[in-house]
């Protein structure tokens, strides 16, 4: 996501007042101006004009006491609450099918999976609200950086969220916990149940995933069942967190959907090298202690050793 420039920096209040209709008649005119040569603040007036009926219910409102300075200040802090909550949107076909993005002023808010055929309007609205403005120029930046994700060619989507959508603390912990897990690894529910400090609500992690606005983004799909299978993905999709992991290098098995430990390279949580299946006591751990990666490039570029016992880039395991 690139920084806003000097002049869109200077030209934002503006904007702003613009969009209250009180904006001086040189400001406009500067306005007006700016607009026509910067599509980015182009986009920001017709947002900002996009809820001038509820500006202009606003203005008609009486303030307390007749005091327009209040009033004027009571106004400027709703705008600004209305405009921190308005969404745009783009839908976007992907190689996973169609794919809805959604972003606020604050960042990412909503990345969800939309079915292949019927009207889209109703599902739409129920996810971002009626207020929320479809604009595909605004996130095509980000479709293009998901698609070079799910294509492999990226590694990580960094970009700004909006975590307004999670639905309590806990879920904000889950997530935050599994926006950690590298790339082209795997761990448990309760391996995340663990991290957070609740070992024993893996239950409610799972929920909480479930319910994550940010697939992809936040990539619940690397996390599966105690026994490696996949499972709660996208409804029933397990086929989508299969070719998910798929891009990542984490091979999983055609026929039962299923993540095989002594097919992949383990990490015991806490220690700094990782290991080959067979290593020590490795295989008796439960998931939830451990941390597997499809390959060894991985685990090295999350900054892990190979183990100095086992040796697993003298002895890799056969690809």
């Amino acid at each position: 996501m690139s920084t806003m420039p000097t002049t869109c920096r200077e030209i934002e209040p503006h904007l702003l007042a613009s969009a209250m209709g009180e904006a001086t008649p040189d400001a406009v005119e500067l306005v007006r101006t700016h607009v026509a040569g910067c599509p980015e603040c182009h986009e920001e007036l017709t947002r900002y004009r996009a809820v001038d009926g509820m500006v202009e219910s606003l203005r008609r409102a009486p303030g307390p006491d007749d005091d327009a300075t209040l009033a004027r200040a009571q106004l400027t802090s709703r705008l600004a609450d209305l405009r921190s909550r308005m969404v745009t949107f783009g839908i976007f076909p992907s190689p996973l099918g169609p794919l809805l993005i959604g972003r606020s002023e604050m960042g990412v808010a909503l990345v969800e999976y939309l079915p292949a055929s019927g009207s889209l309007t109703t599902r739409v609205r129920r996810l971002l609200g009626d207020d929320a403005v479809e604009d595909r120029e605004a996130t095509e930046g980000l479709r293009a950086e998901l698609i070079e994700y799910l294509e492999g060619r990226r590694a990580r989507l960094a970009w700004p969220l909006d975590p307004r959508r999670m639905r309590s603390d806990f879920q904000r912990r889950v997530l935050e916990a599994t926006a950690a897990l590298p790339y082209g690894a795997v761990t448990s529910y309760a391996g995340i149940a663990a991290r957070i400090g609740a070992p024993s609500s893996f239950r409610s992690v799972a929920q909480a995933l479930r319910w994550n606005p940010l697939p992809i983004v936040i990539p619940c799909h690397r996390v599966i069942g105690s026994g490696g299978d996949l499972v709660g993905y996208a409804g029933k999709r397990v086929e989508l967190k299969q070719r998910l992991l798929a891009v990542e290098g984490v091979n999983v098995g055609p026929h039962d959907f299923k993540v095989h430990r002594e097919a992949m390279y383990t990490l015991m949580n806490g220690e700094v090298e990782y290991c080959l299946p067979t290593c020590g006591s490795l295989a008796e751990r439960p998931l939830s202690d451990l941390t597997l990666f499809g390959t060894r490039e991985r685990a090295e570029a999350a900054g892990y050793g190979p183990c100095s016992s086992c040796r697993p880039d003298l002895h890799p395991l056969p690809a």
